[in-house]
């Protein structure tokens, strides 16, 4: 049964979905999306300008320095920032004791794709050029922003980057056409998003002449082959879930080494409640103790195991 305190996220989305179509007059504003998470103690917070954009580095009391983790908000595209992400990924910083960098990226319609796309990958080239080594670099998004750590690989290696150590990925938006079958089994339970809400927002993304098919848009369409290991968590009461479900599956053909786990009665991005509902803490816990190693980061003594909540593929 889910935690009385994960039910804070389904509330957060079923609000939003009602100020979508004008039910409620006293619409939650962009930046009530973080307060879902906790503060993390023991985090601190520096704003830079990267490349033109607003970004935060989350730094955790004895972190190791020369460990990053890239961190790509999610929004669709329209919301998400630095300010309502920060504390999410000071958690996951925090569990695997490497600094974060999030940055901001142009919103569409006004920047359609593959505005994002391009800063996504400068900020990585940025941080390469800062002497922090690819090896020692993982990307974490959320939503389209988990698309994201897929797509500015892609992009980066046609740009003749080398690939990060492994991206972490938390129920990511990959199908712009909106046609797994969990909008249909799902339909019922997820609290805001519906395929009409998802292909809305992908044309807004892509603009008129926007291609949904397109591999650097939705990497379901993408060639995968050489890609980082990858580490992939979804909500089991998400329309997006075949999204994930179908990425590993792609991902595991092109030989990447995969990882993806599902967790019952969870909303979309329920990892927001870290600091407040157990799902998310051990969501966390479970990706640091998988990002460790692949960053070259000694295991946690102690580490907490696979919870029972969890259903691996």
């Amino acid at each position: 049964m889910a935690s009385r305190q994960s039910e804070a996220v389904k509330r957060h989305w079923a609000r939003s979905r009602l100020a979508m179509i004008g039910s409620v007059t006293d619409d939650p504003d962009g930046e009530s999306w973080g307060d879902l998470t906790a503060e993390p103690r023991g985090v601190d917070y520096l704003e830079v300008d990267v490349c033109g954009l607003p970004a935060m580095w989350l730094v955790p009391k004895q972190s190791a320095p020369d460990r990053v983790l890239l961190c790509i908000h999610g929004g669709g595209f329209v919301s998400g920032s630095i300010y309502t992400h920060r504390k999410l990924f000071g958690h996951v910083a925090k569990a695997t004791g490497a600094r974060a960098l999030v940055f901001d990226y142009h919103y569409a319609p006004g920047h359609p794709h593959p505005a994002q796309l391009t800063e996504a990958t400068s900020v990585y080239r940025w941080l390469l050029e800062q002497g922090v080594r690819a090896e020692h670099i993982a990307f974490v998004g959320d939503s389209y922003g988990g698309g994201l750590a897929i797509t500015t690989q892609l992009w980066a290696r046609e740009r003749g980057l080398p690939i990060p150590a492994a991206a972490l990925l938390l129920s990511p938006w990959v199908d712009m056409e909106a046609v797994g079958g969990s909008y249909a089994t799902n339909g019922e339970r997820d609290a805001f998003f519906t395929a009409e809400i998802v292909r809305g927002l992908a044309r807004t993304f892509l603009g008129p002449e926007g291609n949904p098919r397109d591999p650097f848009a939705s990497p379901l369409w993408a060639e995968l082959t050489g890609m980082a290991p990858v580490y992939i968590q979804a909500a089991g009461d998400e329309v997006l879930l075949d999204d994930a479900r179908r990425l590993a599956e792609q991902a595991r053909l092109a030989g990447v080494t995969t990882r993806l786990d599902i967790f019952p009665e969870m909303q979309h991005t329920f990892q927001m409640a870290a600091g407040r509902a157990p799902e998310a803490d051990r969501a966390i816990a479970m990706m640091a103790e998988w990002v460790r190693p692949r960053l070259g980061l000694a295991t946690v003594v102690g580490s907490a195991p696979r919870p029972a909540a969890a259903a691996t593929s």
